[in-house]
């Protein structure tokens, strides 16, 4: 049976009606087959006076934050445990390790008199296990002591001052590690300034630190007393008094060279710092600025 509807329009208007219902057929049979389909992209029309709330939708669980990097000017962290493996920390620590063992190679001869045991004289067992016919006598057996307290003596300040020096360092470094852990660097980099001249002033204060060294030894082991004690010693063949330096005379030497690069190295590194923090804090107010 033909349709009804359109049998009161005039032809053109029946035409433009009937291609509009086509249209609108079409459409709606589309949407469904896409919707079954589960297209994720498709969104449905609604008219204009009801806009389709999902398209401007931010969907956000309700006690979710939102975290930017500009959230964290305000609220820095107190303290940074990773700094310590940066090279400006690992630079400090090889300071404070290199001073605390210019201490200990000080340390060893200071506490350690050198003075001479006379086993022997107690008779007995000790005679023939501590010296025997070789022994100093009573009289050679006081002088030698009296020897080995004016040498001590000789070389106590030149170890005292390398115990000072290394101890005032190590605190030094430790200060210094202490405020790249706390952030105070960053919050204020002209610190780093200051402490980029200390490094390169003691770094340059170890060349004749290192030298006085050698020198004050060498007069204690030029020393007559030095030479007396030697030939004391080397008459009755007991060896370990010679007067020439001791291992652990060298290796001081050897730790404060190491300290002339470790330093200067430190006051390069916080002279790159003081830039890198500088032009980061400029870039972060100028996009600050921005937003």
């Amino acid at each position: 049976m033909p349709e009804m509807r359109n049998q009161n329009y005039p032809e053109p208007e029946r035409r433009e009606r009937d291609r509009d219902y086509r249209r609108d057929r079409d459409y709606k049979r589309d949407r469904d087959y896409r919707r079954d389909r589960g297209n994720e992209s498709y969104r449905e029309d609604r008219s204009t006076g009801h806009r389709y709330e999902d398209r401007t939708r931010n969907y956000r669980e309700p006690d979710q934050e939102v975290y930017t990097p500009y959230d964290s000017t305000n609220e820095e962290a107190l303290y940074n445990l990773k700094y310590i493996v940066t090279s400006r920390g690992l630079c400090q620590v090889v300071q404070f390790f290199v001073n605390l063992l210019i201490v200990i190679c000080a340390g060893v001869p200071y506490s350690n008199p050198g003075r001479y045991r006379d086993l022997a004289s107690l008779g007995g067992l000790y005679y023939y296990y501590y010296g025997g016919a070789q022994a100093f006598t009573t009289q050679e057996a006081a002088k030698v002591n009296e020897l080995d307290d004016l040498f001590y003596k000789l070389k106590l300040p030149t170890y005292i001052f390398s115990m000072a020096c290394g101890g005032a360092l190590m605190v030094y470094a430790l200060v210094t590690l202490a405020l790249g852990v706390f952030r105070v660097t960053y919050r204020y980099p002209a610190v780093l300034l200051p402490e980029a001249v200390l490094d390169g002033l003691i770094s340059l204060g170890y060349i004749p630190a290192v030298a006085f060294y050698f020198i004050k030894l060498k007069e204690t082991y030029s020393n007559p007393i030095c030479k007396q004690r030697e030939e004391m010693y080397m008459s009755k063949g007991i060896k370990g008094y010679e007067c020439s330096l001791s291992g652990t005379d060298i290796a001081g030497g050897f730790f404060g060279v190491m300290g002339v690069f470790v330093f200067m190295l430190s006051a390069v590194l916080a002279v790159r710092a003081f830039r890198a923090v500088r032009r980061m804090k400029q870039q972060r107010e100028a996009e600050n600025n921005s937003f």
